[in-house]
């Protein structure tokens, strides 16, 4: 009978646990989340010490999930003031623009309920709107657009990969980028503004755009983020894997493998020779400092994020995961963190793979990862806040 009823609670804990968690995302879920915990809190007739203790333990580890999982801006409206603006002149119809809907991107917008091919198709009548085969080369269907009489711009709906293969044909092309979030998590299209397709219609009938910096790895492009070690591991492995248990489950099975059996890369980092476990380089200053990098506040600041995580430290993986839990990760010494503007790297091992915005490549074994002054045009809303 006692086991019976110590065995409820554990869902105060719980429950203190998602309203503590929520409070920090959304204030009203949490008064929902709060108000549902209380409700069930009426059951009991006294609130005991060892009530009070779940209920301070679930709302300690609803604030600690923030050190691992910060809390990004809502609102484009918090960054937008950062921007680099251009006015493209406006497209009304749509006349000009050119856009590849890939097939094969996750499913993450949050738009319309019409597929996007259809609302752009309706909202851009004179736009040129293709859907790209489940076999087709989308790079290849970029250039055939990118290089047609009239072009005002190039445009993909898909996911962050897409992006940036669209990217690197409009740079070639000298031609702006339209993008549409559709993709399963959008970080350029979040950090943009660019949150829905209804936004994307938006800014390219206003003609409202970003300048926004590329940063480049081993001469390819990259717009978020690029890394090498085992950052790259853990993508190639859930790569081969999520064809049979699907994304997320094998993206958890790649994480336990790459954690318990990732290799050290051996190079030289601008000269100075080091043992990393994992190098990632962000295009422009990421938020927070940590190894949970979320948001940008400008895509224009010229600069280079260097993050490592030193393998010549002894337990650096068990050390790194508990420096990140308890909040001192800035003071640990398995991680550094600054900015430049070239990092060059020359491997010790051979040639490295390499990734650039999720995406995995053969690397050489001597590179550079750098800034070249070139930006891109990118369509992006521009809220009234900026006097527009």
């Amino acid at each position: 009978m006692a086991a019976a009823a110590a065995r409820p609670l554990g869902r105060p804990a719980a429950g203190a646990a998602a309203v503590a968690g929520s409070a920090q995302e959304h204030v009203g879920l949490a008064v929902v989340l709060g108000g549902a915990t209380v409700a069930w809190l009426v059951r009991y007739r006294h609130l005991d010490r060892d009530l009070a203790v779940r209920l301070v333990a679930g709302a300690g580890i609803g604030v600690v999930t923030r050190l691992v999982w910060p809390v990004a801006p809502k609102s484009p409206a918090e960054v937008s003031p950062h921007r680099a603006y251009t006015d493209l002149g406006r497209a009304e119809d749509g006349a000009g623009i050119a856009i590849v809907i890939n097939p094969g991107a996750g499913s993450g917008a949050i738009g319309p309920a019409a597929p996007p091919a259809e609302a752009l198709r309706a909202a851009l009548p004179a736009a040129e709107i293709v859907e790209l085969a489940p076999d087709g080369d989308l790079v290849a269907e970029l250039v055939a657009l990118a290089g047609a009489d009239g072009r005002r711009a190039i445009g993909v709906a898909g996911g962050d990969g897409s992006i940036n293969a669209a990217a690197g044909v409009a740079l070639d092309h000298r031609v702006p980028l339209v993008v549409v979030p559709a993709g399963t998590l959008n970080h350029l299209a979040r950090d943009l503004g660019v949150v829905t397709v209804d936004d994307t219609i938006d800014a390219v009938r206003a003609g409202h755009a970003a300048e926004i910096d590329v940063g480049w790895i081993a001469g390819r492009p990259f717009l978020n983020t690029a890394s090498f070690g085992s950052y790259v591991e853990l993508v190639d492995a859930r790569e081969e894997l999520e064809g049979s248990v699907g994304k997320w489950p094998a993206l958890a099975v790649a994480l336990v493998r790459v954690l318990r059996h990732g290799q050290a890369i051996d190079v030289h980092l601008d000269g100075e020779r080091r043992s990393l476990w994992l190098v990632f380089v962000g295009n422009c200053r990421y938020l927070p400092e940590g190894m949970a990098p979320t948001w940008r506040e400008r895509l224009d600041d010229g600069q280079l994020d260097v993050r490592v995580v030193d393998a010549s430290q002894p337990f650096c993986r068990t050390r790194l995961v508990l420096a990140a839990l308890t909040g001192t990760l800035r003071r640990s010494r398995v991680f550094e963190t600054w900015q430049t503007t070239t990092l060059h790297v020359r491997s010790c091992d051979g040639p490295l793979r390499l990734a650039r915005d999720g995406e995995t490549f053969a690397g050489a074994d001597d590179f550079e990862v750098t800034k070249n002054g070139a930006r891109l045009a990118v369509y992006t809303p521009r809220p009234q806040a900026t006097g527009t």
